[in-house]
Formats: structure tokens, sequence, C-alpha cells
């Protein structure tokens, strides 16, 4: 019979560091078995834990899909770039973010209309806009400043709705396609939707 000094010792988790581990394994519990048979004791068993250790944590399943959507979405942000155009950067990060996040939008629609609605009381809207939002506002911060300091944009003037609308619409794609957009989508929202709205000339 193995002695205590004889058997593996099991690294001891702790904090955020499990936390992270925890939100990771139903992560992937909820792409390989979807909402449905995904359960607090299937995600323990992956995170080589117990149930009430999650339980400590989110007192039920639903919780526990959200919390781990949004951590995932959070640790896997999408670059963005600087081409040195508006138009550049522009379809460089919206083909990223459509290319990074259409596995991601297609698990989180799956487990909205699997369940996960009806189990939280959430409103298609409130989910949309608590796991299915991008990363519009940093990007977008960083993006048109760019642009602005080139000399392309007069942020005064520009609305924020017509700032954050060619993310809103690559978004939206997602949510109805579940799939990456076609790079021709991705250039006629910029070239012919966004960039003459703001007073440029789109290609």
């Amino acid at each position: 019979m193995p002695t205590a000094s004889t058997e593996p010792s099991r690294r001891r988790r702790h904090g955020k560091q499990l936390e992270a581990e925890l939100l990771a394994a139903a992560w992937e519990e909820l792409v390989e078995a979807g909402y449905g048979r995904l359960t607090m004791d299937s995600v323990a068993r992956r995170a080589r834990t117990s149930e009430p250790v999650l339980y400590r944590r989110w007192a039920n399943k639903d919780e526990l899909v959200l919390a781990a959507i949004e951590r995932h979405r959070d640790a896997n942000p999408v670059a963005v770039p600087d081409t040195g155009s508006l138009r550049g950067d522009l379809i460089a990060y919206l083909t990223a973010m459509s290319e990074a996040r259409a596995t991601f939008f297609a698990v989180a629609v799956a487990a909205a209309f699997s369940g996960l609605l009806a189990e939280t009381g959430l409103t298609p809207a409130q989910v949309r806009e608590r796991v299915m939002s991008v990363e519009a506002l940093p990007s977008s911060r960083d993006i048109y400043r760019r642009a602005r300091d080139r000399g392309e944009l007069d942020l005064g003037r520009i609305p924020a709705a017509v700032l954050s609308m060619p993310f809103e619409l690559v978004r939206h794609d997602l949510i109805m396609d579940l799939r990456p957009l076609k790079r021709s989508r991705i250039r006629a929202i910029v070239d012919e939707l966004f960039l003459p709205l703001v007073g440029l000339d789109g290609r």
C-alpha cells in the first residue's frame, strides 16, 4: 500500500489560479459536451477537483457557464493592428476578430438556445451584451485615436453610434451565421458603409 511519501503529490491550487483553471475546464466541457450535458460534476472531474469547490464560487451551473464564457473571451483578446491607415486598421482588426470569435460565438449561441436563457432569466439582449460583446470600446479607441492623430478623423463631430457600427455589424453577422465573415463583406462594411459616413472615400 502506497504511503504518503510515495504517493504523487497533488499540486495545490489556490485563489485566482484555481478559479482560472476551473473556468478553463468549464469552457472545455461546454465546447465538447454542450450546455445540455454539462454538469457541475462533469466540470469538477475535468478540473480534477470536487463539486463543493465549484459551489463555493458559483451557485449553480448557469453562473459557472456564464463566468466561463466571459473568462474565455477576456483571456483571448484580439490584437489591435497598426497598419498606418484607418481603413487598413479596421479591415485588419475586423478580419482578425471575425476569425478569432467565430467558434466562441457558436458555442455561446448554442448555450443560449440550449437552456441558458431560460435558466438564467436573461433576455437575448442581456446575454448578447454580457457574453457576446466584442472588444469594440478599447479597440476602437486605439484605432480611432491613431486615425485622429494622423488627421484622418475629427472625432468630435462623429456620433458614437457611427464609430461603433463596424464592430456591431461584424458581431451581428457572427451571431447570425456562426462562421467567419467573408473578406468581401468586411471590406463592404468599411468601404461602402463606414468610411462614407465619416466623410472619407471608401475604395
